[in-house]
């Protein structure tokens, strides 16, 4: 890309610098926890509808949409707009809405995962079409919710509405400002042992359904450095999540227990192997009362739309010299950024679906770092919230 085009978006980029970060602190200081993101998604529409976008609107699922013309290649700006509660208010030393700035860093929830990503997806899009660097493009800004399933809102993109398939994706989870092309997958599982209540006066009487289910969790604890490998996505992980208890009172034997797994995959580990891991773990005697099964997915959003999905998020990596990989280090490289390998994320995000599961090519590129997500001290680089609007503005003319 020539220099002088890198410097004119630089420019504008500049002279957009304070209209950036007021956007940001907006979008911010709007509630959008438990999925419940119109009000965030009616401010940012309001932003796309005045720097020009063709169309904005929210589409079945309550997603917010917009559109940069009307090209035969399609690019798909992935940023999701709800964020994870406040947990304990008095944990916060500020306001975790109005938040606070220091030492360049802005501090509120949602400030690196992943509102972050949005200012710069929103601005650089509307740049790139009035340089026309997205000549023979769809774009998309696609403000979503994920984060009480992974790729729910990308597989509805695909499938539902608008019903477009992407030629190419980038996601806006915090990345420290480098191209990330991969993370492990996922699976959440239960596993639920049935017993029988008795008085806890009576105990002998009844069959304790939590006692069923330790030695599931010992072997869960020990099973961890026996999983799969891989040298860039990493070593698989297994966590028992949560724990449930069925009991007629707390002085009854309980009748039935279930504990909820996290299983986070690496390449090679498939779902069936992976299941057949936890309930290799059930001893014998106890196999016809405890029994696995997989998590699914089907809470209506809160426009009541509802998508049925199971909750198995494949693990995806794009290899370094894929063309989407390089066009996203030259794009670092054209607005100066430091040469930096390319990386992964250890927690998982839309890709799960683009590429994982539709094979769309995607790379992730953003602010923030994931260190700080659904922490007290979520932060997000304001220089880098503004920095990373020229990288979205750029990328599109990049890619072959």
């Amino acid at each position: 890309m020539q220099k002088e085009m890198v410097g004119e978006i630089q420019k504008r980029v500049e002279a957009n610098r304070e209209e950036i970060i007021k956007f940001m602190r907006e979008i911010c200081a709007i509630p959008s926890m438990e999925s419940q993101l119109k009000d965030v998604g009616e401010r940012i529409a309001a932003e796309m509808r005045r720097l020009g976008f063709d169309e904005v609107r929210f589409d079945k699922m309550g997603n917010i949409l917009g559109r940069i013309g009307n090209g035969k290649r399609t690019i798909v700006y992935d940023s999701h707009i709800d964020t994870v509660g406040i947990g304990d208010p008095a944990a916060w030393e500020w306001d975790p809405f109005k938040g606070k700035i220091e030492d360049g860093y802005l501090y509120a929830r949602g400030a690196s995962d992943e509102k972050q990503s949005t200012p710069g997806m929103v601005y650089g899009l509307a740049m790139a079409r009035d340089l026309g660097l997205l000549e023979g493009w769809t774009a998309y800004y696609f403000g979503n919710m994920e984060e009480w399933c992974d790729g729910i809102a990308a597989n509805t993109f695909v499938e539902v509405d608008p019903g477009v398939r992407p030629d190419f994706v980038v996601i806006g989870e915090p990345t420290k400002m480098l191209v990330y092309r991969g993370h492990k997958g996922r699976l959440e599982m239960k596993v639920v042992a049935k017993g029988r209540s008795a008085h806890a006066a009576s105990n002998h009487l009844g069959d304790n359904a939590v006692y069923k289910l330790l030695p599931v969790i010992a072997g869960i604890r020990d099973l961890e450095p026996k999983l799969g490998d891989h040298p860039f996505l990493g070593h698989g992980k297994i966590t028992v999540s949560d724990m449930k208890v069925k009991t007629p009172s707390i002085n009854a034997v309980p009748d039935e227990a279930t504990i909820f797994i996290d299983r986070r995959m690496t390449f090679g580990e498939t779902k069936e192997k992976v299941m057949k891991e936890v309930a290799d773990l059930i001893p014998p005697e106890s196999r016809d009362t405890v029994r696995i099964e997989e998590l699914f997915y089907d809470e209506p959003s809160y426009t009541g739309f509802v998508f049925p999905v199971d909750k198995y998020f494949p693990a995806w990596m794009l290899e370094e010299d894929h063309p989407l990989v390089k066009a996203g280090q030259a794009a670092r490289a054209a607005i100066g950024l430091s040469d930096a390998p390319s990386g992964k994320w250890d927690f998982s995000t839309n890709g799960v679906y683009w590429a994982g599961k539709a094979g769309i090519p995607c790379i992730g590129f953003a602010p923030g770092d994931e260190v700080t997500a659904h922490t007290t001290i979520d932060r997000v680089k304001l220089d880098d919230v503004v920095k990373a609007t020229e990288f979205y503005a750029v990328l599109p003319a990049l890619i072959p």
